[in-house]
């Protein structure tokens, strides 16, 4: 009798904790696949790319101005969210103008233009913002024409540039870029006479191709 007893006393506590266990149990939440890691953009490494943009000069009448095409090579650094780079490009060009009077047409032109810069910006993310330096150089042109006879001297101009930009990962090694450029030339000699500074505004846009990958994982 006294065994009974105690196995009756065992089944009443055991029954009496069963449905808390249950409730336990169901109030649990089901479990959730972990979402896939996030990517984390870096912008250290080489790149290739190609741009093309506008130009006009700062002063003169008229004022020469037209476009421009090329590509470019460069290296950036990032140590945090700021990037240091190394940029270089060169670029075919339209840039003219001419002026006519007393049957002598004078015509200046531009025919390629490129400079060697640094770059120092702030990148958030994929974004990167940024300054812009260094040396500038353009191949002119000029000619003048009277009694159907051509006479033309070219020379190379160099000098400096100064600006500011921003590009943007569009994909996982590719970014699109957009910048505005001051560029001042130093005046060269033409037929015995001074030029005079070369000082020109630019708006460029361009396609970048980075090597290695620039895309790390989150987890």
């Amino acid at each position: 009798m006294r065994n009974l007893l105690l196995a009756s006393a065992g089944l009443l506590v055991l029954s009496a904790f069963a449905p808390a266990s249950a409730a336990d149990m169901a109030a649990r939440a089901p479990y959730v696949k972990a979402p896939p890691p996030a990517a984390i953009y870096n912008w250290t490494g080489f790149y290739i790319g190609g741009f093309g943009g506008y130009a006009s000069e700062n002063s003169g009448n008229p004022k020469m101005e037209g476009g421009f095409g090329g590509g470019t090579v460069g290296y950036n650094w990032q140590a945090g969210n700021f990037v240091y780079g190394l940029e270089a490009d060169g670029a075919w060009a339209d840039v003219d103008a001419s002026v006519s009077g007393f049957g002598v047409t004078v015509k200046s032109k531009i025919e390629a233009l490129g400079t060697v810069r640094g770059r120092v910006g702030f990148a958030v993310d994929q974004v990167l913002f940024y300054g812009t330096g260094g040396y500038a150089w353009v191949d002119n042109k000029l000619s003048v024409t009277a009694l159907g006879v051509t006479a033309s001297q070219s020379n190379f101009h160099s000098g400096w540039t100064v600006g500011a930009g921003i590009e943007a990962f569009i994909a996982p090694q590719w970014s699109l870029k957009g910048e505005y450029l001051y560029r001042s030339l130093d005046s060269e000699t033409y037929f015995g006479v001074p030029s005079g500074t070369l000082e020109l505004h630019s708006v460029q846009f361009g396609v970048n191709y980075h090597f290695g990958g620039p895309v790390v994982a989150r987890y």
